[in-house]
């Protein structure tokens, strides 16, 4: 309940958009209780979710530690 789990901070990397804005925390859970952005599990299932952004599925660069680095710089 205070911790935040790595499937629990995973939702929010999931490529559905209202997931997306869940469980910002990776720390303590208690901003995503108050802030109410919790979300205990994907709609999906943890083993179905589809993790990333739906525009990169298809490109294996998100997967390279530089190219990732710099995606917040490019426009």
């Amino acid at each position: 309940l205070v911790i935040v789990t790595p499937d629990m901070h995973r939702i929010h990397h999931s490529e559905v958009r209202l997931e997306q804005n869940r469980n910002f925390g990776f720390c303590l859970s208690i901003w995503d209780r108050i802030f109410a952005t919790y979300k205990a599990a994907p709609d999906a299932g943890q083993e179905n979710m589809i993790v990333g952004l739906q525009e990169w599925q298809a490109d294996n660069r998100p997967a390279q530690l530089g190219w990732s680095l710099g995606l917040p710089f490019r426009k």
